[in-house]
């Protein structure tokens, strides 16, 4: 009997394994059917008509003259499946009403807080080959991104315009979520500073509404030349194009999103140093937003972080999420001994430093 117990256990525990495998196999399909849904422009259209509505009424909106309903029920059915719109049936009867949640509010395209950008680049052919090199890179070592298209992201997004819009659509997206993450966590961090060099701003955007809430600071967006060369005129900003490992502008601060996880540590090192350059000892500081990895954490975003460890795998040359030990490390060799943490509700935290 208890010879027949175990097996009873051992047979279930290989099971759920089993399941668990199918679901990491096909894990794919859920980044898939959401690009398909942004692409439809799916939440958009329920959101236009201020309330749930039928299939046929998502249909007869979306931009074709014969969209196919079946797939469309299909697909629906699988984004409701995963939490992402509701499906109810009406009280009197009747065809199915989809709504949205609070997940799919971020599909909007023209919401003021959309990841809608975001997804269609992670789902991007280009972005999505570099992973099926990673085990070439164990074997060999290497950069998956260089492996898939033999040049690094940078040197791909130069020459090829219609990636580079869709490249800097999603900073763009991402930089507003972080940048209102930001203002609301670090109001008095801003209040003392002149000038602001945003490192690797993309657009302009973050620097932009940094700006736009405190007036009396002189900002400046610097990135590479043909990203700033389209980027849109803002008041109190000005664009500046170079490169952050030749020289960074001076300015009191210097603001660095996402930039730091895409480099190595040596690059970092660098990075870190031509900011020490630019910012005056006594009162200047770097104000880093990025991710802090905690491999045994249990918040929200936590899971999405060590994720975000293998995009960078993915697409950057050597970059890394980083632990607070290998940050703290970083930061002391680039030349800020002193730190300090500051929560956000985000993706990412402020990692807030000081050459003194």
């Amino acid at each position: 009997m208890v010879g027949g117990t175990q097996n009873d256990d051992e047979a279930e525990l290989m099971l759920q394994g089993q399941a668990e495998i199918w679901g990491h196999m096909l894990a794919f399909a859920d980044s898939m059917a959401l690009k398909c849904a942004v692409e439809l422009r799916i939440a958009d259209i329920i959101h236009s008509h201020g309330r749930p509505i039928t299939l046929s009424q998502i249909a007869t909106c979306i931009d074709s003259p014969s969209p196919d309903i079946v797939y469309l029920a299909r697909i629906m059915r699988f984004l409701v499946h995963a939490k992402l719109f509701t499906a109810a049936a009406p009280p009197g009867g009747g065809e199915t009403l989809y709504g949205l949640t609070p997940a799919s509010k971020w599909l909007l395209r023209d919401g003021e807080l959309s990841l809608a950008p975001m997804i269609i680049m992670e789902n991007h052919p280009s972005l999505t080959a570099p992973w099926h090199c990673f085990a070439a890179c164990v074997k060999e070592g290497g950069i998956a991104f260089e492996k898939a298209h033999n040049r690094q992201i940078w040197d791909f997004a130069s020459g090829n315009p219609e990636f580079n819009k869709i490249f800097n659509e999603a900073m763009a997206c991402t930089a507003k979520i972080s940048i209102k993450a930001v203002m609301a966590a670090y109001k008095d961090g801003f209040g003392r500073i002149g000038s602001l060099v945003d490192v690797g701003g993309g657009t302009g955007g973050a620097v932009a509404e940094v700006v736009k809430a405190y007036p009396h600071i002189k900002g400046v967006n610097f990135d590479l030349p043909h990203v700033v060369a389209t980027a849109p005129a803002y008041d109190g900003v000005s664009h500046v194009g170079g490169d952050m490992f030749e020289s960074i502008p001076c300015a009191d601060a210097i603001f660095m999103k996402w930039i730091l996880h895409d480099w190595n540590d040596e690059d970092c090192i660098k990075i870190l140093k031509n900011c020490r350059k630019a910012i005056l000892e006594k009162t200047g500081k770097i104000i880093i937003v990025d991710a802090v990895i905690r491999p045994d954490g249990d918040d929200p975003f936590d899971k999405t972080r060590m994720v975000f460890d293998l995009v960078m795998m993915a697409h950057a040359s050597h970059g890394k999420e980083r632990t607070e030990i290998e940050w703290k490390r970083l930061l002391e060799e680039g030349g800020f001994p002193r730190y300090r943490i500051i929560q956000i509700p985000s993706l990412q935290v402020i990692i807030e430093a000081y050459p003194v």
